[in-house]
C-alpha cells in the first residue's frame, strides 16, 4: 500500500467508520463507462458503486481482522447487489453503498447470514426488483492470488465469479411481492423520482444513510 492508502486504513479500524467513510463518497453512475475498481481505484476516484464500495470494505477491515466476505443477491430483474458482510459478538452485519435507501448498510444485530439477507428482501421490491437469491462469498477463498484489492485496473473477474457462484434460494410469497409493488408503485407515483423510507419495517437495524441523496426523509 501506499503511504496514503496505509493512513486510511489505519483511520478506518472499525464497519461503522468504513460505512460513514463510503457514505461520504460520491456514488459512482458509471457514466465514462463500467467500472469495477478494488480498493485502490476507490481511493484513488473518490466514487464507489455497490460491488467497490464492498471490495473497499473488505480490503480496509481485512487488516482489522475482518475475513473479506460479501453477500451477493441475485434478482429476477438481473441488477444484482453485493454487500459486505461481517460479524461482530456473533451477529452479522453489513456495509453497503447503493442508488437506494434500503439497500444500503445493516447494524450487527442479525443472527445468521441468512437473517441478514432475508432483511434486504422487501427493500429491493422497486419496478422490476425481486430477491431470488444469495451467496455468502469468502473473496480470499475464491479469488486466490487474483489482485482484487490493490489493482489500478478493473477487477471483473470477482464480478464473474459472484454471478458463477451458487446461491441459496431466497423469495418471498407471490401475493406479499404484489403488495410490496403496488406500495412501491404508488410512492413513485407522488413522489417523482425520490426513493421510499418511512414506511419500511426494520429501519432501527439500517446502518446511518448517506445525507441529501434525493430520497425521501424518514420520519
Amino acid at each position: 500500500m501506499t503511504p496514503r492508502e496505509r493512513r486510511l486504513v489505519a483511520r478506518l479500524r472499525t464497519p461503522a467508520q468504513v460505512q460513514a467513510y463510503l457514505n461520504r463518497l460520491a456514488y459512482n453512475t458509471e457514466r465514462a463507462g463500467e467500472t469495477l475498481r478494488g480498493f485502490r481505484g476507490v481511493v484513488q476516484h473518490g466514487m464507489a458503486h455497490c460491488l467497490e464500495a464492498a471490495l473497499f470494505g473488505a480490503a480496509v477491515l481485512e487488516q482489522h481482522g475482518y475475513p473479506p466476505l460479501v453477500i451477493s443477491f441475485e434478482s429476477v430483474d438481473l441488477l444484482d447487489h453485493v454487500v459486505y458482510a461481517y460479524r461482530e459478538e456473533g451477529r452479522w452485519g453489513s456495509i453497503a453503498r447503493s442508488r437506494d435507501p434500503g439497500l444500503h448498510g445493516r447494524l450487527p444485530v442479525f443472527r445468521t447470514p441468512r437473517a441478514l439477507a432475508a432483511s434486504y428482501m422487501d427493500t429491493y421490491v422497486d419496478f422490476t426488483g425481486r430477491v431470488t437469491g444469495f451467496a455468502l462469498v469468502n473473496l480470499d477463498t475464491e479469488m486466490g492470488r487474483y489482485d482484487w484489492r490493490l489493482s489500478s485496473k478493473n477487477v471483473w473477474k470477482v464480478e464473474q465469479m459472484l454471478i458463477d457462484y451458487p446461491h441459496q434460494k431466497l423469495g418471498m410469497s407471490d401475493a406479499r411481492y404484489r403488495r410490496l409493488l403496488a406500495r412501491y408503485t404508488a410512492f413513485r407515483k407522488g413522489n417523482g423520482d425520490r426513493k421510499p423510507v418511512s414506511y419500511y419495517t426494520g429501519r432501527e437495524a439500517w446502518a446511518p444513510l448517506p445525507k441529501d441523496r434525493g430520497w425521501e426523509r424518514a420520519r
